[in-house]
Formats: C-alpha cells, sequence, structure tokens
C-alpha cells in the first residue's frame, strides 16, 4: 500500500517526461540495490514502452526478490568491473552500482576504489561505443568530504575532498575520481553525462540491518526496543525520502542541461540522537540511550547537501519530511500504529 501511493506519486510528477523514453534501450548498473531497485519500480509502473538491460551480479537472487520487475526487464549476469557489453543499440546508459558499504570500505579499501573507478570507466566506454544520447551517473556526496563546520549546506561549488592520506576515504576518493573520469569523457569524447550526488536517504525498501542509522534506529524501534547510539550522536545528517529521489535521478536523465551536476538528499538537518528521539517518539518506542564512545564512522561532521541548484533548474522540491519518512518507512516494514 506505500510503495503503490509512492509510486503512484512519482509517476503523476513524471507524467509530462515519460513519453521521452518511448523506444528506449537503456543499460543499467546497479539496478538491484536500493536506489535501482527504486528506479525501475517507478519505470515499471509508467507504462512507458522501454526496455532496460540489468547487470547483476546474482541474477537468481533479484528475480526471487523482485519477479515482477525480472519479467518485465531483461537481466544479464555480470560485474562492473568484467562484464560483457550486450549487443545492440544503447539510448542510455545509468551507472548506480557500487553500494555505499561501510564494511568493504572498512575492510577492503582497494576494492571498494577500485570497483568504482573502473566501473566507470568500463561504462564509460561502452557509452562512447554505442553513441548513447545520455549517461546518469549516481555519485554521492562523500565527493566533498568533511563538511566544514561553518557550511550549513554544502554546495555543487564546493571543492573540498575527502582526506586521501585515510583509507576510509576509499568512497568517496574512488567517487571523484569516477566524477573526473565523466568530465574528461565529456570533454574528449563528447559524451553527455549527468550527475547525481546523493546524501542519505530513508524510505520503503531500505534495508533496517545494515550500517545506516536511521534503519537501525527504525528496526530497534518497531520491535519495542530502546534506541542505542554507540557514539556521543552529535554527527549531523538530512534524509530524502526514496520516492522524491527517484523522481529527481529520472528528471536529471530526462531534464537536466547537459553535463550537470547535481546535490540530491533533504536540507531538515537532524543530529543522529535527534534522529533517535524523534524515531522514538514517532513510532512509540521505550527511547533512547547514548553511549558517547568516540565516533568511527567516515565523518562524525555534518553531512547536509544544498539542494538550491537542482530545485531551480528542474523544479523540484521534497514531498516527504522527516518524521513521514520513518513513519512510511516502518509501516512499509510492517509497523503497525
Amino acid at each position: 500500500m506505500i510503495l503503490d501511493e509512492d509510486l503512484a506519486a512519482i509517476d503523476r510528477q513524471l507524467a509530462p517526461c515519460w513519453g521521452d523514453l518511448a523506444g528506449a534501450r537503456i543499460f543499467m548498473t546497479g539496478g538491484t540495490g536500493f536506489i535501482g531497485r527504486w528506479m525501475l519500480e517507478a519505470l515499471a509502473r509508467s507504462g512507458v514502452d522501454a526496455d532496460v538491460i540489468l547487470l547483476s551480479r546474482n541474477p537468481d537472487a533479484f528475480r526471487r526478490a523482485a519477479p515482477h520487475l525480472s519479467k518485465r526487464f531483461q537481466i544479464v549476469a555480470g560485474d562492473v568491473s568484467d562484464f560483457v557489453a550486450p549487443p545492440g543499440r544503447l539510448t542510455h546508459i545509468i551507472h548506480a552500482a557500487t553500494d555505499a558499504s561501510a564494511a568493504l570500505n572498512a575492510n577492503d579499501p582497494r576494492r571498494m576504489f577500485d570497483t568504482i573507478v573502473t566501473g566507470t570507466r568500463r561504462v564509460l566506454d561502452l557509452a562512447v561505443e554505442r553513441d548513447v544520447q545520455r549517461t546518469l551517473f549516481l555519485s554521492s556526496g562523500a565527493v566533498y568530504g568533511a563538511q566544514p563546520s561553518d557550511v550549513s549546506h554544502v554546495a555543487e561549488n564546493w571543492h573540498g575532498g575527502p582526506n586521501p592520506r585515510d583509507p576510509k576515504s576509499a568512497y568517496g576518493e574512488g567517487k571523484r575520481a569516477a566524477e573526473l573520469l565523466c568530465s574528461i569523457y565529456g570533454k574528449q569524447f563528447g559524451l553527455d553525462v549527468v550527475t547525481s550526488r546523493i546524501f542519505a536517504l530513508l524510505g520503503p525498501m531500505l534495508s533496517l540491518d545494515i550500517h545506516f542509522a536511521a534503519g537501525n534506529f527504525i528496526r530497534d524501534a518497531m520491535a519495542g526496543r530502546t534506541i542505542r547510539i554507540e557514539s556521543a550522536g552529535t554527527a549531523v545528517r538530512s534524509y530524502l525520502y526514496a520516492a522524491d529521489l527517484t523522481a529527481w535521478l529520472w528528471l536529471a536523465l530526462l531534464r537536466a542541461p547537459r553535463g550537470a551536476t547535481y546535490n540530491m538528499g533533504s536540507e531538515e538537518a537532524v543530529s543522529i540522537a535527534d534522529l533517535a528521539h524523534r524515531t522514538a517518539t514517532v513510532l512509540g518506542g521505550p527511547g533512547v540511550e547514548i553511549a558517547g564512545h568516540q565516533d568511527a564512522g567516515w565523518n562524525p561532521g555534518r553531512y547536509v547537501p544544498s539542494t538550491a541548484l537542482i530545485r531551480r533548474e528542474l523544479g523540484v522540491q521534497p514531498t516527504t519530511g522527516l518524521d513521514e519518512a520513518i513513519r512510511r518507512t516502518a509501516l512499509f516494514n510492517g509497523w503497525t500504529k
């Protein structure tokens, strides 16, 4: 029910644009992940006559998880770093591969970096070879590195970056290098690449059992457990609802100026401690316990974007605030009021 409502809202927003994809043949990496799944669900609902060739490391798992999507779209087995390109024409590429895996970033940073950079180069080479109309690259707000404490909302023209001497920067530096490749291919080969720098998210289909704090808090509150924060909870984040992100991504592919780069996130900043308290309040959890240990994550500071550029150029606005995003995510996962 929640997902149907969200997909219907996306469809209404994109109704003037979907026709641009009639007859399109899209190659997509990362389509089995959280964001890719949302994009495919929206496209499937649209009814537009567009084909998607979806690259997946585990097609069988995706077929089990989303049989309706596996019937609608073509799935080919392969890894983004080493795949056999599908034959035939391609009109668009959506490069969404490489999850923001904290475990991989911590335990195998070389693999994290190599996967992002090598995979992006292979995708861009394919785009040049097939003369695609446009490539959409899903980057990350991690490219900015530590957000200055006096910058409340970091904008696209901020040219800071992750610490290159810290292996925990493998994900952010990998995305920075991948963005540079996109710029190089734009200049050298005339490729049209639009880039989205994605910040933290909430919404249906988000796993509640991985390293995302917001999902963990919802899981614990739903189970009637006290939400426990190991750190002091002072890190500041913001959370865009997944349905909003999905509409923004499709709009970027279809309507953004050539070579555009956009932040995609919420400007509603909240500390991790406040997020925990709000989650407990919205879902009726028993409360919050803060251990106060040193924050061991890659970014113990602020991570909040300015979205002025995308709002101005594409006319988008967030439709779902934080409390409602928490509630809808919990409802999707079986929470009852």
